[in-house]
């Protein structure tokens, strides 16, 4: 890898944070807030183990890290994955509350915390489809 690519792995988020350690944990606990919300519960199968490691996949991916996610679930499709779900602004606001409290107890830095906020909320934004 050239000395610009090692710099640029290095100035990841999920470089910053600690790598898929950080992401797995945010996801539990995630949804740990998902399984007694009982708007967003029924969105969800009831083994949550392999969204869990999806979503974990993906965000590792996104953020910098390896692309597992692509490599076993091919290209996100972020929209058309989720458009059999009702995503309103109920469910779009509970989704992200959830996720800023799983990433608001996290130790990162406030930086990379409005960094990660940011994309959520933008993120559920666009998966809204009513």
């Amino acid at each position: 890898m050239s000395e610009s690519g090692d710099k640029q792995t290095e100035q990841s988020l999920y470089y910053r944070v600690g790598g898929g350690e950080f992401f797995t944990d945010l996801v539990d606990r995630f949804y740990l807030r998902v399984i007694t919300d009982e708007k967003l519960r029924p969105m969800y199968p009831e083994d949550l183990n392999p969204g869990k490691a999806n979503l974990a996949a993906f965000l590792v991916q996104y953020w910098g890290g390896p692309s597992i996610y692509n490599e076993t679930r091919g290209h996100p499709r972020l929209r058309m994955r989720h458009a059999s779900f009702p995503i309103g602004l109920e469910e779009r606001n509970a989704w992200v509350q959830h996720m800023s409290d799983a990433v608001n107890e996290s130790t990162v830095d406030s930086e990379d915390k409005r960094l990660l906020l940011d994309y959520f909320s933008m993120a559920a934004s666009s998966l809204m489809n009513e």
